[in-house]
């Protein structure tokens, strides 16, 4: 047990001493953001890593006390993962688009848990607050994340064991909507045809009638 637990410990210092170096290389990498970063480090004498932690720390106590934090968090959650997937598409790689296809479906299914609990979840004080931790954990970039953890354990053996029937129901529906646009076809067609008829039949009657 002492051993398992060990090993836990290890495994969880050694994720985060992997996201801390990722976070680190991000931070420093040449861009724009972190072009504003330098000039307020230089200014500040302060590391851009503090500076950093300093923004969160405000932001998360914001998400607890501000106002639109329920935004900010669909925002967080949307904004990011929808650049890192247009950059994964537009990439060579595959394994990427496998990352982000993972996010998409568990926010998708944390959504959709989302919607039948939001009223009761958002009176909690923290509520937003560990949504952004969560989504954060989702779309953290590392191997383990809560993505891969949640479909691994909970979405991908549900699927898995009910796909079966998932895809009968859908071809029941897509049958289903075939056969109604069939008859809204039909119906449109002798619909048009007997406006012709009449058409015809009026044009006819009024020709008699002038004859007459």
């Amino acid at each position: 047990m002492a051993t398992q637990t060990k090993g836990v410990d290890e495994a969880v210092k050694k994720q985060a001493l992997s996201l801390k170096e990722k976070l680190e290389k991000f931070l420093y990498e040449k861009n724009a953001v972190t072009d504003i970063l330098e000039k307020i480090e230089q200014k500040t004498k302060v590391k851009r890593t503090y500076l950093v932690g300093g923004v969160l720390a405000v932001f998360a106590l914001y998400l607890v006390f501000g106002y639109g934090a329920s935004f900010l968090c669909a925002f967080i959650g949307f904004l990011y993962p929808a650049y890192c997937s247009v950059k994964a598409i537009e990439s060579d790689s595959k394994d990427d688009d496998t990352q982000w296809l993972t996010y998409w479906v568990v926010y998708s299914a944390f959504s959709l848990v989302e919607f039948f609990s939001d009223i009761f979840l958002f009176w909690f004080p923290f509520y937003y607050l560990a949504k952004l931790v969560f989504l954060i954990w989702c779309m953290a970039p590392v191997s383990a994340n809560g993505s891969q953890f949640l479909y691994q354990r909970i979405i991908r053996p549900f699927v898995l064991k009910h796909q079966k029937q998932v895809d009968e129901a859908l071809d029941k529906v897509g049958d289903a909507l075939g056969e109604a646009e069939e008859a809204a076809k039909k119906a449109a067609s002798d619909a048009a045809a007997a406006a012709a008829s009449q058409a015809i039949s009026s044009s006819i009657n009024d020709g008699e009638k002038k004859t007459n």
